[in-house]
């Protein structure tokens, strides 16, 4: 019903997730980031609550794999979530509660971690990882290209209809907030488009933000 990659760029230390479903909104309900703090995804019947009971967790210094050891505490039906997680510094971990939804796999790569459920192979989960591992290029692409490269290796067992692309850096907010809530087919396609679209002007918005005295005009009413 939904595969995701967390990843993180060493160089930039930003960190990022790329999610896709068979549901509607999934970037509503699945991708939760904190910059400086750390990444977390949450799926299968997911529980929303959790995101940020991790990230709560990473922001007092907890490493991944204990904040998800702590999950079933805090969430009596932690039997039908699968959770994956990275850390400021690169750590990762997941968890894939025993009634997780068909065929469901998950791993952890460098600076990254991979984890599906419904899916078409167990291979498709490592797939995704060894692309966003052997993918050059900005955080972004690396993600967009992780997940393109695991739709190409069968993806969910099901169509996919949502998709979504969140990333943090050194600023507060979210870098780059993009979202497929629903299309009939090939909603990680419409991702990739929708990054290249934004990719050029992802600057620019940062510049806006910051110091609108270097702001660039786009030439609109009441833009100058």
């Amino acid at each position: 019903m939904t595969f995701s990659i967390i990843g993180r760029c060493a160089e930039t230390g930003q960190m990022g997730i790329a999610v896709s479903s068979s549901s509607i909104a999934v970037g509503a309900r699945c991708a939760w980031l904190r910059a400086g703090v750390g990444a977390v995804s949450t799926q299968n019947i997911t529980l929303p609550a959790i995101g940020t009971y991790v990230l709560d967790a990473l922001d007092a210094g907890v490493l991944p794999e204990q904040a998800l050891a702590s999950v079933p505490a805090y969430d009596r039906y932690s039997q039908f979530r699968q959770v994956t997680s990275i850390d400021h510094l690169g750590n990762t971990a997941f968890f894939s509660g025993s009634q997780t939804l068909g065929i469901y796999h998950a791993t952890a790569g460098e600076q990254c971690v991979g984890a599906g459920n419904m899916l078409a192979d167990v291979s498709v989960i490592d797939v995704l990882v060894q692309t966003f591992e052997t993918t050059g290029g900005q955080l972004a692409d690396r993600l967009i290209a992780a997940m393109q490269a695991a739709l190409a290796a069968g993806g969910e067992a099901g169509p996919v209809h949502s998709a979504a692309l969140k990333v943090v850096g050194d600023v507060s907010w979210p870098i780059i907030d993009l979202r497929v809530d629903w299309a009939d087919q090939d909603p990680v396609g419409a991702l990739a488009r929708l990054w290249a679209d934004y990719s050029p002007q992802m600057q620019d918005y940062l510049t806006r933000a910051l110091d609108p005295t270097q702001a660039p005009s786009y030439g609109v009413p009441g833009d100058e």
